[in-house]
């Protein structure tokens, strides 16, 4: 994976969370299992090498959690993986035996240890450190790949490495409230409602990206979830040149100027309050899958009319790398 630090580049726009609100988490555990539910969760504490980060919970847009290597045992899984070169088969099975019940944080020691120098294969094929290594990956649902370190990634822009130190997290699903131990987790998608309305996120469109005939990632995909009959509010400002159309600059409310300003828009002059997107338009749909483009332009306070996560994007019917400019996109609800 690869991870962009960035902290005085990195701007976390928009205000605080003025109350600790209920977070909607999907939790995908290292045992194949998927829980959804809700925790009360406002800041990401990230210790990076950099020191320390505060995300706001609205910012983050997932979470990958590695393994921290438990440094205390280092020397311990060292003696042991030494000792599975033992002439004394007993000693082997032994040496074998306990490192084989030890916790998910031997799996980095073990295999900081096998790649080191200090390391020196057993001639016997019987109890070796690569099959310790191997069942430990197997009983904890652990692949090769997993990081020594927990990934945040930001606005879905961003992504940071570091430690997020929790020991649990209680997540309330409609069969109760669980209790579920870091070292369970794989991977937490977080889908914040928003919890007032001081709560405003913002977004920035890329022309040569978000567009919505873009078939890989023309769909800017917010982490807001809305229900239907929430308030929504998205005002936008900005310019875009589209290569598309002649080199012609819009606006989120679907101004030109350029060549195409002389034609009239394909699907309708921008002029007559039309809730039809015109190209230039922010635009936006609720759920991956919608085919339901809403026009949203440069200034928007609606209801949403069904319920799933928010994605935006710029309304154009044909594609083009070369197009230049973005919008800044606020969105609120309520």
């Amino acid at each position: 994976m690869k991870k962009i630090i960035l902290l005085m580049t990195v701007l976390l726009i928009g205000t605080g969370i003025q109350a600790q609100t209920d977070v909607e988490l999907k939790l995908t555990l290292r045992d194949g299992n998927v829980v959804s539910g809700t925790s009360k969760i406002a800041n990401v504490s990230l210790v990076t090498d950099f020191g320390k980060l505060e995300v706001p919970i609205k910012n983050v847009t997932s979470l990958d959690l590695g393994i921290s290597p438990d440094k205390s045992i280092t020397e311990k899984v060292g003696n042991l993986i030494k000792q599975l070169a033992n002439s004394n088969e007993q000693m082997r099975k032994t040496a074998y035996d306990e490192l084989v019940k030890m916790e998910i944080k031997a799996i980095p020691a073990i295999a900081e240890f096998i790649y080191s120098s200090k390391y020196e294969p057993s001639t016997f094929t019987d109890y070796t450190a690569d099959g310790v290594l191997s069942e430990l990956q197997a009983k904890y649902g652990v692949d090769e790949s997993v990081s020594s370190k927990d990934i945040v990634s930001i606005d879905y822009q961003y992504t940071m490495g570091g430690t997020y130190d929790f020991a649990k997290i209680d997540l309330k699903t409609e069969y109760g409230t669980l209790s579920i131990p870091k070292d369970k987790i794989k991977h937490i998608d977080v889908m914040y409602t928003g919890g007032g309305p001081a709560d405003e996120m913002t977004f920035k469109l890329i022309g040569s990206k978000h567009i919505s005939s873009n078939t890989n990632g023309g769909w800017f995909k917010t982490g807001i979830m809305v229900k239907t009959g929430q308030k929504l509010m998205i005002n936008a400002s900005g310019e875009i040149t589209f290569a598309s159309l002649s080199g012609s600059k819009y606006k989120p409310d679907g101004t030109i100027s350029g060549a195409a300003a002389i034609e009239p828009a394909y699907e309708g002059d921008y002029n007559t309050g039309s809730t039809y997107p015109t190209y230039g338009n922010v635009v936006y749909k609720i759920g991956e899958n919608s085919l339901e483009v809403l026009k949203a332009g440069a200034k928007f306070n609606g209801t949403a009319k069904s319920t799933g996560m928010l994605y935006i994007s710029i309304y154009e019917t044909v594609y083009s790398a070369a197009n230049t400019g973005s919008y800044t996109v606020k969105i609120k609800v309520k």
